[in-house]
Formats: structure tokens, sequence, C-alpha cells
């Protein structure tokens, strides 16, 4: 099973590992990651963080994201959940789940999926700052994060 939720909601991630794990018996790892709004970019004091995205097709192009990870590891079942809307520094923003048969399936889908997150899923980022509000742009670094997975291909 694949979940992809946008939701401006906050999550459990409890409750979210629990529901991944009871998907299938032959899982032997889970991988979770969440993502958490930062206080700090570039210098500045962040106080919050607007997130808007393109309903429907932000949602399909992550879960292209996790059947692509899906043809390259051993991945049972997966979960993604972005959240939208206002957040503030420490708040959750992204949850990664990946189950798998094996634990390094899990690690490296894991990790795949949150890198091209930051890349290909369409969201729009605006910062608030004590300068004031700026939109985001994807950062090369993210950028050069996840062309390497095509150098490990």
């Amino acid at each position: 099973m694949i979940r992809v939720i946008v939701q401006k909601d906050d999550f459990d991630v409890g409750i979210e590992a629990k529901i991944l794990s009871q998907q299938s018996v032959r899982i032997g790892g889970m991988c979770t990651f969440v993502g958490l709004v930062r206080d700090l970019n570039e210098d500045d004091d962040i106080t919050g963080l607007y997130l808007e995205h393109y309903p429907g097709m932000t949602e399909k192009q992550i879960h292209e994201i996790i059947m692509e990870a899906s043809g390259r590891w051993q991945v049972i079942t997966a979960t993604v959940i972005h959240r939208v809307g206002q957040l503030t520094p420490g708040e959750q923003i992204v949850y990664v789940g990946v189950a798998s048969e094996h634990r390094a399936d899990a690690f490296d889908a894991c990790e795949y999926i949150i890198d091209y997150l930051k890349t290909r899923a369409t969201f729009w980022k605006k910062e608030t700052t004590t300068l004031g509000d700026r939109w985001l742009e994807t950062r090369q670094s993210d950028i050069d994060t996840a062309g390497a997975w095509v150098k490990k291909s």
C-alpha cells in the first residue's frame, strides 16, 4: 500500500509508523524520516514558513517518486505526509516512512524519496524572517544530492 497525503493538520509519527508496520508480515525493517521547520536559514531568523501546493499534481508527483523507489529497492509499503499552510519553527513538516523485508532497502528508499521530494514535488515555500518575507527556490545542493542517485544506478 502506498499512502500520499498532503494536509494542513499535524501528524502523529507513532501512529503512522504503526500503520506502516501493520501492512504485511513480510516487513523486516522500516525507516522513517521526519522533517521539521527550522528557525534559521541563510543566517536569518525564521519566524514562520508558509507552504502551498498544486492539489492533485503534487500528490501524483510524490506517488511517482515512491514508485521509482519501489523499482530500485524492495519496498513493501510507503507513506509520505507533507504539510501545507502556515507553520512555525519546530513544527513537523514532512513524514516519509518506508517498510521492506530488509533494512538496507528501507533506508535507501527512504533517503531517495526525501531527496526527490525536495526537488520534484511541487510545493511553494515562503519564509517569514525578521527582515521580511521571501519565496524560496530549490537549492543547488538539493539538486546535487538528488542527482547523485543517477550515479548510483
